[in-house]
């Protein structure tokens, strides 16, 4: 069995509708000379398309990783403002499927997420698999159908190989940008389901290694708590990535 140390942390910056090419640059440029702990943590910044090539550029000689907030599934085609996989290519190697805004204000059902997941690896990128429920849902006491419901049908589709490879994103969609976000230990049950899931489908070693974070209203108040608890394998953090030093007091609290 993989240790929770033995899986290497993961904190993502999620830029969302921010920054421009020369904003993006900037703020990629700032989180570089941070000083981060890039020997023990994995930093990916996912800015928007349009300033992909921009930022890709900026710490292209750093070890900070990029990351696109959507893809389509399909390579290439009449697709009028979709972004294929192959098009990302020299540009990012991580790419969020399922985010909970996509999944919520585009329509986005587990379906697309798993054609998604599997456009992401076969165009040898690495995806970060957004996964959560709504308030409505955990207040029925769903929370657990709903994560194993959604984990379930993309991953059923993998090989475990290419589980072990992924990022599970777990993101509380009534924690999107409210400043609300789960207690450690709702964050920690929740991923625990998670993984149980991943175990379920694709076997114990696939639900060891795949790296799980966690997502919402995450910042330098909370993050301590939350990333100093056993499964939670990082964060993907929304608002507080938009200021360097912010951003910067997570990473660090995900340094083993």
């Amino acid at each position: 069995m993989t240790s929770p140390q033995a899986r290497r942390p993961i904190v993502a910056a999620n830029w969302k509708m921010n920054t421009g090419p020369d904003d993006g640059a900037k703020l990629a440029r700032a989180v570089a000379a941070q000083g981060l702990p890039f020997a023990r943590v994995d930093v990916v910044l996912c800015p928007p398309a349009t300033g992909l090539a921009a930022v890709a550029a900026t710490v292209r000689s750093t070890p900070v990783a990029v990351g696109a907030q959507h893809v389509y599934w399909e390579a290439s085609g009449a697709y009028t403002g979709e972004i294929s996989v192959p098009m990302l290519a020299g540009l990012a190697t991580y790419a969020i499927a399922g985010h909970s805004e996509r999944r919520q204000l585009f329509g986005e059902t587990d379906l697309d997420v798993q054609r998604k997941t599997l456009a992401i690896l076969a165009g040898g990128l690495t995806p970060i698999v957004a996964v959560g429920e709504s308030l409505d849902q955990r207040d029925a006491g769903q929370t657990l159908d709903v994560l194993r419901s959604q984990v379930t049908l993309v991953f059923e589709a993998l090989s475990p190989d290419e589980t072990s490879a992924s990022v599970i994103a777990y993101e509380p969609v009534w924690a999107i940008g409210t400043g609300r976000n789960a207690t450690p230990e709702q964050a920690q049950e929740a991923i625990g389901w998670i993984r149980d899931t991943v175990a379920e489908v694709q076997g114990s070693t696939a639900a060891d290694q795949v790296r799980i974070q966690y997502g919402g209203s995450v910042s330098p108040d909370n993050c301590d708590e939350l990333l100093s608890r056993d499964g939670i394998d990082g964060a993907l953090v929304g608002g507080a990535s938009l200021d360097a030093a912010a951003f910067a007091a997570i990473v660090r609290a995900a340094a083993p």
